[in-house]
């Protein structure tokens, strides 16, 4: 049987590069059929669209990174880590009688070094996507991974963690079986290990969701993913009744890395191949590497207990403000 081509995904901002990129494909096809030299032409379109790529890439809205880092092709946390490690086995279970697919975990090594790797996971289609519950851990997930960060505390392995998710799961379900509890332990266990911790946001990041595998010595964020207290669609619910007015909650939240990093929260921008994670996933996985390997040396400059303080001191820091006296 033959199988039908994927077509990529479009977004509406990437609309004037496809149709033009279109546009070469069908004058070197017609080139060729009448054996007419058009080498010129095709060079200064190809320049065109390089310029365009560039300008489209790196003048994005906050809404329209936020578009970027749901793609449904940009590189999940077991993408990136199966391209990362030399190798890697995925542990399943909380010991509580729960296994979360929305939360994978388990020990590897980087560069040869044994680490623990976990992180959201959201899928690639809607089947997918509903087996993982797109990306929205429950209770069993958070247990599931301080059980292994707790083990990589115990045996002097460094945590690294990805984060890509809307949000943990609000269900009524999760709420019986503790979800605020978990994510505090969570919360405050982290504080207190020894070893290195290393977060990175590769795509959504939201809420407590986030930050229930959140709390590190380093946060590092993908050039077009985000990172909010909120969706843009719930904020604008929340405070205009209009989820139509997301974009404008998007600008107002201050979601992008840029906004991050200038709020001090952020320690590195991770830039990501002109058109995004998902057009050369080896290629953002490769850089993306070569920034945890570059914390993770300065980690390891430090003693536990300065990191640990260095931990503390990041995150109380955080909101912190002056107001000017009238």
């Amino acid at each position: 049987m033959a199988t039908q081509e994927r077509k990529p995904l479009l977004l509406d901002f990437e609309k004037p590069l496809v149709e033009l990129e279109a546009r070469i494909k069908q004058i070197r096809e017609l080139a060729e059929e009448n054996d007419v030299d058009v080498s010129e032409q095709i060079r200064q379109l190809e320049a065109r669209a390089v310029q365009l790529r560039q300008e489209i890439f790196t003048g994005l809205s906050p809404s329209q990174r936020l578009q970027l880092a749901r793609h449904p092709r940009r590189p999940s946390t077991l993408d990136y880590v199966q391209a990362i490690s030399d190798e890697w086995i995925e542990l399943h279970g909380d010991r509580s009688g729960s296994d979360d697919p929305a939360l994978v975990a388990g020990v590897g090594r980087l560069a040869g070094r044994p680490v623990v790797m976990l992180g959201h996971q959201k899928g690639r289609d809607t089947k997918d996507n509903v087996a993982r519950n797109f990306g929205m851990a429950s209770p069993g997930g958070y247990r599931k991974a301080i059980r292994l960060m707790e083990h990589a505390n115990r045996f002097g392995m460094p945590i690294i963690t990805f984060i890509d998710t809307p949000g943990a799961w609000a269900g009524v379900e999760a709420e019986k079986q503790g979800q605020g509890e978990a994510i505090a332990y969570n919360l405050r266990e982290m504080f207190r290990f020894d070893v290195p911790i290393l977060c990175t946001v590769i795509g959504e990041g939201g809420s407590g969701g986030a930050l229930g595998i959140g709390v590190g010595d380093r946060l590092l964020m993908l050039e077009h993913a985000v990172y909010t207290v909120a969706t843009p669609e719930a904020c604008a619910a929340i405070l205009w009744k209009d989820s139509a007015k997301a974009p404008q909650a998007a600008e107002a939240l201050k979601i992008t890395a840029w906004d991050l990093k200038n709020l001090g929260i952020l320690d590195r921008i991770i830039p990501e191949p002109i058109g995004g994670a998902h057009s050369e996933p080896l290629k953002a996985a490769a850089t993306l590497k070569q920034a945890l390997l570059d914390d993770l040396a300065q980690l390891d400059a430090l003693t536990s207990e300065q990191r640990r303080e260095l931990r503390y001191q990041k995150f109380r820091n955080i909101g912190v403000f002056l107001e000017a006296s009238a």
